[in-house]
């Protein structure tokens, strides 16, 4: 009786969990502590420590030229230190040569592919046409097909239009990326209609909303699709060297490659492959605060 009596700020009910609530709360249960912090750390330390380990094995081998490969030995880093294999590599072989080929394929790649997938990733967002979804989804089959299939066809095509042992010959097969034009259309479902619906009231065109929306808009996704692009063509070897005739038209995969045919030493290989290595670095140090976000935003969208 006294319970009806009480006004209704008096009676409590219990508050419904939400979803959100539901899902912080089993992420606070699945948090390690303690010893779980602990074991966490030693597994993700050990696990940086084999993924660094290769590395740092190529570096320190190719500051010892000449010298016989003695397990652990060679491995320390203040034992007969030279950078002659360096000297060798940059002087005495055609890496610069190749360095450059392997720039120029690479850049030209990443500026016309992320240009190209970003038209298409655009208009399969955002734009109503006739067969739209049957054009994409059948555009992205072409990730199920293996390159090698396409291989001979594609040389032939390239040798009858006089591309063989040419840079362009090297870049073109390589600017029809379903998987770029895929993570452009998840990225770009995202924006709002709004904006481009406004800037067609104010009467921007569509390539004028392209350059002054879509890719300042899309700067997260392009770098991170940018180090991907150029991590693939970078680390290219069959392509390049089946398109590729001349020394002078190498690449530093394919390069690198030759030298183990003229018995050259493995302190001059690796010195080779840090060299190689470097642009990557530094590609991803120049990115890297846009990979993060950019992957993020590509989450799984209808």
């Amino acid at each position: 009786m006294t319970a009806l009596l009480q006004p209704p700020s008096a009676t409590k009910t219990p508050e419904t969990p939400t979803p959100s609530s539901r899902k912080r709360r089993s992420f606070r249960a699945l948090e390690p502590t303690g010893w779980g912090v602990a074991v966490r750390w030693v597994w993700l330390s050990l696990a940086g420590i084999l993924s660094f380990f290769p590395f740092y094995a190529m570096v320190v081998l190719s500051l010892k030229p000449g010298k016989v490969v003695e397990l652990p030995g060679s491995l320390l880093p203040w034992n007969d230190i030279s950078f002659d294999a360096y000297e060798q590599v940059l002087a005495g072989q055609n890496i610069l040569g190749w360095l450059g080929n392997t720039l120029i394929y690479s850049l030209v790649s990443v500026v016309a592919v992320l240009f190209l997938s970003a038209l298409a990733g655009y208009a399969f967002a955002k734009k109503r046409f006739r067969g739209k979804e049957v054009m994409f989804w059948s555009f992205l089959a072409m990730v199920m097909v293996p390159f090698h299939v396409t291989l001979i066809p594609t040389f032939i095509l390239m040798a009858n239009l006089g591309g063989v042992d040419t840079y362009w010959g090297l870049i073109l097969p390589s600017l029809a990326n379903a998987q770029a034009v895929f993570l452009m259309r998840q990225f770009i479902q995202g924006l709002p209609d709004e904006l481009f619906e406004a800037a067609r009231i104010d009467g921007a065109g569509e390539f004028r909303i392209f350059l002054r929306i879509v890719l300042p808009l899309c700067k997260p996704i392009l770098a991170t699709l940018g180090i991907f692009v150029f991590l693939w063509h970078w680390n290219d070897f069959l392509w390049p060297l089946i398109i590729a005739k001349s020394n002078s038209m190498f690449t530093l995969t394919v390069g690198i490659s030759s030298l183990q045919q003229q018995n050259v030493p493995l302190s001059t290989m690796l010195a080779g492959s840090v060299v190689a290595l470097l642009p990557i670095f530094l590609a991803y140090l120049i990115a890297q605060r846009y990979v993060q976000e950019g992957v993020a935003g590509t989450g799984i969208k209808g």
